[in-house]
């Protein structure tokens, strides 16, 4: 597999990890940001552990999980890292449609798991 190859292989992963964090933080509520910590709402055991933690702990979570997608997607096996990036993708497209859903409807999960798969379905 050439370089390029694998490095594609990365997009949905990292597309749906980024969009999920980025929804998750935009969703905060206020009192959270201000500092209540007991205010964090994240569904992951260990991110609302490290939100409860101090209020930059999802970025840091978020900011090691990110290099994980990318080394581990990259260089594991191709097989092995088809299953973990598809699991990234299957994860984090949860994570994101119980952000989306509750919050803008149906129809804009179906849009965002449809436009997480465009670049998958190439690979």
């Amino acid at each position: 597999m050439t370089r390029k190859d694998k490095l594609l292989l990365l997009v949905p992963a990292l597309w749906t990890s980024i969009f999920d964090i980025t929804i998750t933080v935009i969703h905060q509520s206020k009192e959270y940001w201000d500092g209540d910590l007991t205010k964090a709402n994240e569904g992951n055991p260990i991110g609302a552990l490290f939100m409860k933690n101090h209020v930059s702990g999802l970025f840091v979570i978020s900011g090691l999980w990110i290099i994980t997608i990318g080394l581990l997607g990259y260089f594991l096996p191709r097989q092995a890292s088809k299953i973990f990036l598809l699991f990234c993708v299957i994860a984090h497209s949860f994570g994101a449609s119980t952000w989306l859903s509750p919050r803008y409807g149906f129809w804009y999960v179906i849009i965002f798991i449809r436009w997480s798969q465009v670049s998958n379905a190439t690979n």
